[in-house]
């Protein structure tokens, strides 16, 4: 588990994590969302110990990353996979993690071969694609074998098996009950891959929920009713503090009730329903709502006054 409590990072007066308070849980993925300068960088660096925190603390399984006796065996990270060697093998670059973390060198092999490198091992990582330097970056993760893992745009530079690849691993491991840390802007890959979302904005938090509440918030998600009856159901539903909008004559649009609700009204009511549908938005939608007073740069005004730190 991942604890943070205020965590804070200041630069001169600008807050670039401004007192975030969550937990990351074992057993489920948990998908980190901002926009760019929103502070999710800057808040993994904390969780690493990369960076100092000004205020607050933060936490892996109870301890701060500094004091691990064994850092490897307990946390794995992706943060920049470019930052290697690029005269060094894919074998030797993880070779000296292995040895610098005192894990056994056949560990190597395990892992190369679980990210599909094994036939490039001994090539020189300079002349790796980004694809192959995100699969580099994964390995080194899971060299030790960690219960936490935590990785920053896992699936940036690689093609549609290998972002397939990467959602069938992270969800196997939350399966198999490790915490599984993830920040994307990819949102139709992390729709399908997190199971909670924290979302912050300048470097604050605005949303700590499952996926499926958090979709549910947005305004373009909302209950479809066709029914013969539809006007008889409306003063039913508004008496509820329901949002009721027309569509075609038979049909109706709903927010602020869900779909089980609604039914049990039509029933106490006697009112027939042709179709009664949950239609949720997508979690780019939704995100693109909750966050849209904290982007950074906008391209119909430019810039906000405002510095931010990825």
């Amino acid at each position: 588990m991942i604890t943070a409590t205020g965590l804070t990072k200041r630069y001169g007066t600008t807050a670039a994590v401004d007192g975030l308070t969550f937990e990351v849980k074992p057993g489920i993925v948990t998908g980190f969302l901002g926009p760019n300068g929103a502070g999710k960088t800057t808040s993994m660096r904390l969780i690493l110990g990369l960076d100092k925190a000004t205020e607050g603390t933060v936490t892996v399984n109870g301890h701060a990353y500094r004091d691990k006796r064994a850092p490897m065996r307990e946390i794995g990270a992706l943060i920049d996979p470019s930052a290697v060697h690029g005269g060094r093998s894919a074998y030797h670059h993880l070779l000296w993690q292995a040895q610098a973390g005192g894990l056994p060198r056949n560990r190597v092999g395990d892992v190369l071969d679980m990210v599909g490198l094994t036939e490039v091992a001994e090539k020189k990582v300079g002349g790796f694609s980004l694809g192959m330097h995100q699969r580099l970056g994964i390995a080194s993760a899971l060299l030790g074998d960690p219960p936490v893992l935590l990785f920053d745009e896992p699936v940036n530079g690689l093609d549609p098996e290998g972002i397939q690849w990467v959602r069938t691993l992270m969800r196997r491991f939350a399966a198999e009950g490790r915490t599984v840390f993830i920040s994307s802007h990819m949102m139709s890959e992390m729709e399908q891959t997190a199971d909670h979302v924290l979302v912050i904005g300048r470097g604050r938090l605005v949303a700590d929920v499952s996926m499926s509440e958090f979709m549910q918030r947005s305004a373009h998600s909302h209950v479809k009713i066709v029914s013969p009856r539809s006007h008889d159901l409306v003063p039913h539903l508004e008496a509820k503090g329901a949002l009721v909008t027309n569509g075609t004559p038979n049909e109706l649009t709903v927010t602020g009730l869900d779909a089980p609700t609604i039914g049990a009204i039509a029933f106490e009511q006697g009112i027939p329903l042709n179709e009664l549908s949950t239609q949720r938005a997508s979690l780019e939608a939704a995100f693109m709502e909750l966050t849209h007073d904290s982007v950074e740069f906008r391209a119909d005004r430019g810039p906000t006054t405002d510095i931010a730190f990825a």
